[in-house]
């Protein structure tokens, strides 16, 4: 009778930088997302890792038992009231159940994005969400895609509000409702000349909302190729670059449809500025129904949309075992009129 065969040494990190042919420090950097190493020989260490199917022990341990104590968070700024409320509805939910949650922030850039994506692998989280725009190019989201599928693999949970390219279950923003919902009042007030303030063209976010604009407007006669759209940072800061432009370029525009409450804040700086009446002379729309919305002057015309508890939904979401195919939820919308709209003068007059 054969004498029984040793059971498989575990594998190491040790291993893995043995096959990459790089150091064991190096291993370590590059698997922990950190500087140092350069981008080729990090990615040949990540490839290595995951041929071998090695794991941390600890990550492995926590995965395998079902649960973990660390939700990892990655939103875009965390000063907009938009992520803010969202991670408050998801540190909320994990109170609740005894988690604790780790915030990153991206700044909307995929690359920062990615580093953010492999520095929670390395801490060995075991839920991922990410809340925030993606990307119309969905090469812009290949690497951190690549990595968050070995990370599902290897037993973590990943689940995101707002994205389409990533395979995850996902929270979904009415975000194509909301547009045409703000469209549609500023048309039944009798406005015609119509500017966008847009955020940058390449988050799916704008695009989506863009799209709700230009139906509702198709569907009033108006042709969308003929609406002013400035597209700027998706912040006040950007809000305020486009409606200089659209007060420099676009004179007679009555109202401005900024498509998040952060750039309609800008809109609203910079028409006080320069002496424009809102909405005696222009009226301005937001969307997300942020905290300060309502105590702006005048208040805010926007579109509501649940963030706190899309926070919840989407850990909810990520506590739930995985199912076949990846689960959408949508969310609720509701235009919420306030006294940043009116008719326009010369239709009042």
């Amino acid at each position: 009778m054969p004498p029984p065969s040793r059971p498989r040494s575990p594998l190491r990190l040790a291993d893995v930088a043995q096959h990459a042919g790089v150091s064991l420090a190096t291993a370590s950097r590059a698997l922990a997302g950190r500087d140092g190493v350069r981008e080729e020989v990090a990615e040949r260490v990540r490839r290595v890792s995951r041929e071998l199917g090695y794991v941390a022990n600890p990550h492995a341990r926590t995965l395998a038992g079902g649960a973990t104590s660390t939700v990892g968070l990655i939103v875009h700024e965390i000063d907009d009231p938009y992520f803010s409320e969202i991670a408050s509805g998801v540190i909320q939910a994990a109170g609740e159940r005894g988690l604790i949650v780790q915030i990153c922030t991206s700044a909307r850039d995929p690359h920062s994005e990615l580093r953010q994506v492999r520095h929670l692998i390395a801490q060995r989280v075991g839920i991922i969400i990410i809340a925030g725009s993606g990307y119309v190019d969905p090469s812009l989201e290949a690497a951190a895609k690549r990595e968050l599928a070995a990370f599902q693999n290897a037993g973590g949970r990943l689940t995101v509000i707002g994205r389409h390219a990533l395979s995850a279950d996902a929270v979904r923003p009415a975000n194509k409702e909301g547009g045409e919902a703000i469209a549609e009042h500023l048309v039944s007030l009798g406005h015609r000349r119509i500017a966008v303030a847009a955020g940058d063209a390449k988050l799916s976010t704008v695009v989506d909302r863009l799209a709700g604009v230009a139906a509702a407007l198709e569907r009033a006669g108006l042709a969308m190729a003929e609406v002013p759209v400035m597209h700027a940072e998706f912040t006040r800061d950007g809000g305020h670059d486009a409606a200089e432009r659209i007060l420099r370029e676009h004179p007679r525009t009555t109202a401005v449809i900024a498509l998040n409450d952060a750039m309609a804040l800008g809109v609203l700086s910079a028409l006080r500025t320069e002496g424009v009446a809102v909405p005696q002379r222009m009226s301005v729309v937001g969307f997300n129904d942020v905290s300060y919305a309502a105590d702006l002057a005048p208040g805010l015309t926007t579109v509501r949309l649940p963030l706190a508890r899309m926070g919840q939904e989407v850990l909810a979401l990520a506590l739930r075992p995985p199912a076949g195919r990846p689960r959408r939820k949508p969310t609720s919308y509701e235009l919420v009129v306030r006294a940043s709209t009116a008719a326009p003068a010369e239709a009042s007059g």
